[in-house]
């Protein structure tokens, strides 16, 4: 009798125990939020959201959606989030170099065979003779607005043939769909698109690729970035973060970080990676496959192209100038990263 109380007893404590297991989890979880833009660059966060892997490293996480890349440092500079991950601009770095914000790891990077930023003309520029950047003097270019990443993306492209940045007509329409409806409107003779939206437009109205970015001038474009007040007081959250970040830039790597002539090989991973990507950006598999940019497995920047951009944004009187990189890139918490100035 006394051996049954007692097997009853441990079954009984078995089962209790197996019922407040998944609570004292869930206790041990810290709550953080990051602020992001549905884009395929922050596919390694949606891909360790949807794979369970920030709560596995110890993260109850929150996504914040927004829809323009100068928002996403504000949320962390507000505290209305805790991290965020989108394209460099010039509004970041001021705010980085006031002490705002602080560079942790990589998002995104233009890299050759990678088709993810375009320069493209209308379909009535190019019968006018616009076929390259050379020709864009004069002309008008649509992008986003000032300081953007479609901003620097031409200038450095007209640096690189020649061109004065100052005799094209920068045109900030402060959107996608704006830009969109320019183009296809023939208010502009030429824009910096994302791939995707460029193949939209393209399908609705004409026109023609001219530079491919990432093939032209590979550049550091995304980071993913904290407040120093997170890194003084929570440590340990930024590094449970990054494990579950990093995992999900390996498994986006394995499946879509293979190029061979300019064509994305599909890694052993591929199916289930383009799926999930497919639902985190409401878009078919076959649109989001088009625009896949390189993100380093490891979360490794390069750094001196950072400093390199600081520079650029510096030079053209966007950025002050006593921005230094060196204060607001971190490279504590992932090891070897690229380019490192001495």
């Amino acid at each position: 009798m006394l051996n049954h109380r007692l097997t009853r007893r441990v079954a009984l404590g078995g089962a209790m125990a197996a019922t407040l297991a998944p609570a004292a989890r869930a206790q041990e979880l810290t709550k953080a939020s990051i602020a992001l833009l549905r884009l395929s660059s922050s596919g390694p966060v949606f891909i360790a959201q949807e794979k369970g892997w920030f709560r596995e490293a110890g993260v109850d996480l929150t996504l914040k959606d927004f829809t323009a890349a100068a928002q996403v440092p504000l949320a962390i500079v507000s505290g209305d989030a805790d991290f965020g991950t989108t394209a460099f601009t010039a509004g970041f770095y001021n705010l980085a170099a006031k002490g705002g914000l602080k560079v942790i790891a990589a998002q995104s990077a233009e890299r050759p065979g990678f088709q993810l930023n375009v320069i493209a003309v209308t379909k009535q520029a190019w019968d006018a003779g616009v076929r390259s950047i050379k020709d864009l003097a004069g002309k008008r270019v649509a992008m986003t607005t000032a300081g953007s990443s479609m901003h620097y993306s031409i200038e450095i492209l007209a640096r690189k043939y020649g061109v004065d940045a100052k005799t094209i007509i920068m045109v900030p329409l402060q959107s996608l769909p704006n830009m969109a409806a320019a183009f296809k409107g023939g208010q502009v003779d030429a824009a910096s698109f994302p791939i995707t939206t460029y193949r939209q437009v393209e399908s609705e109205a004409g026109g023609h690729i001219i530079a491919y970015v990432g093939d032209e001038e590979p550049w550091q474009l995304g980071a993913v970035f904290t407040s120093p007040k997170t890194i003084a007081e929570r440590r340990p959250l930024v590094e449970k973060f990054l494990v579950g970040y990093r995992r999900g830039a390996a498994a986006y790597n394995q499946a879509f970080g293979k190029r061979e002539n300019g064509k994305l090989v599909p890694g052993p991973n591929y199916d289930e990676m383009i799926a999930l990507l497919s639902v985190a950006l409401k878009q078919p598999p076959e649109r989001v496959a088009q625009g896949l940019p390189f993100i380093d497995p490891e979360g490794r920047l390069d750094v001196g192209d950072i400093y390199k951009q600081v520079a650029f944004w510096q030079a053209s009187g966007q950025v002050a100038k006593d921005a230094d990189a060196k204060s607001f890139v971190d490279l504590s918490f992932v090891a070897g990263h690229f380019n490192v100035p001495k």
